[in-house]
């Protein structure tokens, strides 16, 4: 079976972008979150509006049967 990316519904702050990323790479959520919030910080805003983006393109994970 392939991996897909999704946004997580469990392991999520705001839209779970950051913890289906931490899903599919196998890394810790905290870890990309910090780096989500070091690269907002140091690029003006972009990276909260890529934040964003993303959330609107990537897919929600679906429910677990």
């Amino acid at each position: 079976m392939e991996k897909k990316l999704y946004r997580s519904v469990t392991n999520k702050m705001l839209c779970g972008v950051c913890g289906g990323l931490g899903e599919y790479f196998n890394v810790d959520a905290t870890i990309i979150r910090l780096l989500a919030a070091f690269l907002a910080c140091g690029s003006c805003g972009t990276a909260i509006f890529v934040y964003f983006i993303a959330a609107i393109i990537i897919p929600q994970e679906p429910a677990a049967m």
